[in-house]
């Protein structure tokens, strides 16, 4: 870089970067979400941001938006190092695009020290390599929660997320939402009945998938681009808009089963989602949080049964707030066996910026400190660090004001901050054992000993 030149420190493209009020209000909602997971048994794992391409790529991800990367070449003078590891110096690798993915590699390297069903929470940042814009990051944090078992996983683990789900989500506040499910055998099991071949199932499922962002009649054109044939097609659309109450969209769901060719693998999926559904109901979900929903498919190819998206009412256009599913054999691909698993997936960082933007949540205050001390005079300085002591011992957060300046610029300086009272101690109230305790907020200011100080202030601050 020549002399003089100006060094360009905006931040890269889609990576974001948090004011103190933005990244307390993550870590206050990061809180929230892990105190449910663990309250149901979840156990905390990291896995590396860096995992082989090859890894990334299994069980049908093509890469769309992974971020690459390679290895970088190492000085000759550590080329022995690089060929004992037996690692070559263009060896691909990638950034984590998901964690459900990584889960998988994880539980196949961990095998043997693991406990199975394997019930896991992961709080990571993921990247993505797609274009920047409004609620689309190339770096996010990512909360997730997957039950991984042997063999044989309880569809009751299927019931667990909505559960999940509407405990975090009430916590949070964010107002009216919706769980919507459904199960992919009922989908590829009803177009199984239509004559629809095989090998088009898994690009219906996709099409299916983008009914809400391109609507109907381009589902339709779609469908019959991929060679659907228009009565298929139209059939298709009718069946993915049943809707009702729970019971009777079931109801619905049996009787095709039953006036239908080849539904064997749609009875089945309808079976799974009757078994979620009671279970859902009886891990005490109310009615108005759930609903099946039979234009869900989840796009991703490892899903094979229960799938489920989350709205919030109301906003219907900031999309899913929270989705996942089921599947069968993402992690049996590096063990070959069978290894079913399910879980959820909240996009945090897109969420709090789009609820932000809405107006649905607020940012915190600046500082986690409630009190500030105040600078009367130097030579008290002795007596703040004594009183701001005893109040940090009794719970309560508190900033010293070390800088000695106007009272006046000392209440500025905690109001924007977002502190709420402020402690003033002169030679008066030192001498006499006492404190003047002003809430900013209001303006009032009362007198309180300094032995009942932390008290009032907790009285005041609940």
């Amino acid at each position: 870089m020549a002399k003089g030149d100006k060094i360009n420190f905006s931040t890269p493209s889609g990576f974001p970067e948090f004011l103190p009020s933005e990244k307390r209000l993550e870590l206050y909602l990061l809180d929230i979400i892990r105190r449910v997971f663990e309250s149901y048994g979840f156990t905390p794992i990291e896995t590396p941001a860096v995992e082989r391409l090859e890894v990334l790529q299994a069980k049908g991800n093509q890469g769309d938006n992974i971020i690459y990367g390679i290895d970088p070449i190492l000085p000759q003078n550590r080329q022995a190092e690089r060929d004992k590891s037996g690692e070559t110096g263009s060896e691909a690798r990638a950034l984590k695009f998901d964690q459900t993915v990584p889960l998988a590699a994880y539980i196949a390297r961990h095998l043997n020290e693991l406990t199975f069903p394997f019930a896991r929470y992961q709080t990571d940042v993921v990247f993505r390599g797609e274009r920047a814009k409004d609620g689309r990051f190339r770096q996010f944090r990512q909360c997730d929660i997957d039950v991984v078992a042997r063999r044989e996983l309880s569809l009751l683990y299927d019931a667990q997320m909505p559960a999940i789900i509407t405990e975090i989500f009430e916590a949070i506040n964010i107002g009216d939402f919706l769980i919507r499910i459904n199960n992919r055998k009922v989908l590829t099991g009803f177009f199984k009945s239509l004559g629809i071949a095989e090998n088009q199932i898994k690009s219906c499922i996709g099409i299916v998938d983008t009914l809400e962002k391109i609507g109907e009649s381009k589902v339709k054109q779609d469908l019959e681009k991929e060679g659907i044939l228009e009565e298929q097609a139209q059939k298709i659309i009718e069946f993915i808009k049943i809707d009702g109450l729970v019971d009777e969209v079931l109801d619905k769901l049996k009787h095709l089963a039953q006036n239908l060719p080849e539904t064997e693998q749609l009875s089945l999926g309808v079976s799974e989602l009757e078994t979620v559904i009671a279970g859902v109901r009886n891990l005490g979900v109310a009615e108005n949080r759930f609903c099946i929903d039979l234009s869900i498919a989840r796009g991703l190819d490892y899903y094979t049964g229960t799938v489920y998206e989350t709205t919030l009412l109301g906003h219907e256009a900031l999309g899913s707030i929270c989705s996942g599913g089921r599947y069968e054999e993402l992690v049996g691909v590096f063990l070959g066996e069978k290894m079913p698993g399910v879980g959820i997936s909240i996009g945090l960082t897109r969420l709090i910026s789009r609820l932000l933007k809405a107006g649905i949540l607020s940012s915190l205050a600046a500082t986690p400190a409630q009190v500030m001390v105040v600078n009367m005079q130097e030579d008290l300085m002795p007596t703040y660090l004594k009183v701001s002591q005893q109040l940090r011992q009794a719970g309560i957060n508190v900033i010293t004001n070390f800088d000695k300046r106007p009272l006046g610029k000392q209440f500025q300086l905690a109001d924007k901050q977002g502190i709420k009272f402020c402690v003033i101690i002169g030679s008066e109230e030192a001498a006499a054992q006492k404190s003047s305790l002003k809430d900013l907020k209001t303006g009032e200011q009362v007198e309180v000993l300094l032995e009942n100080l932390a008290e009032e202030l907790k009285r005041k601050l609940t």
